[in-house]
């Protein structure tokens, strides 16, 4: 596990007090307190449009007066293919029974 680490000439400030310089990895980029916030403060945003189109599509995919309405035709084949296999199973039931 090697590679050696670097320390920033820089110190950080964190809430107005100088923090002592933590070691980075080699050939990393030194970021301030204010970029790392600013980084995060950006990924929240992203997380929360992500998380509310997450919850439009989970509304809309259990909305089953929806799914009736998209797939009516799928519904209306299924039904009667249903039907014609409960009718035939029927069917034969009552033949076996008069034989």
């Amino acid at each position: 596990m090697g590679g050696s680490a670097t320390v920033s000439a820089q110190p950080d400030r964190v809430a107005g007090e100088t923090v002592p310089a933590r070691p980075s990895p080699a050939g990393a980029p030194q970021r301030s307190a204010d970029q790392i916030r600013r980084d995060v403060e950006a990924r929240r945003g992203e997380l929360a449009g992500s998380v509310e189109m997450l919850r439009r599509r989970v509304t809309e995919l259990t909305d089953w007066r929806r799914q009736v309405r998209d797939h009516r035709e799928e519904l209306i084949a299924g039904a009667a293919i249903a039907g014609f296999v409960v009718g035939g199973f029927l069917a034969l039931r009552r033949r076996r029974r008069r034989s």
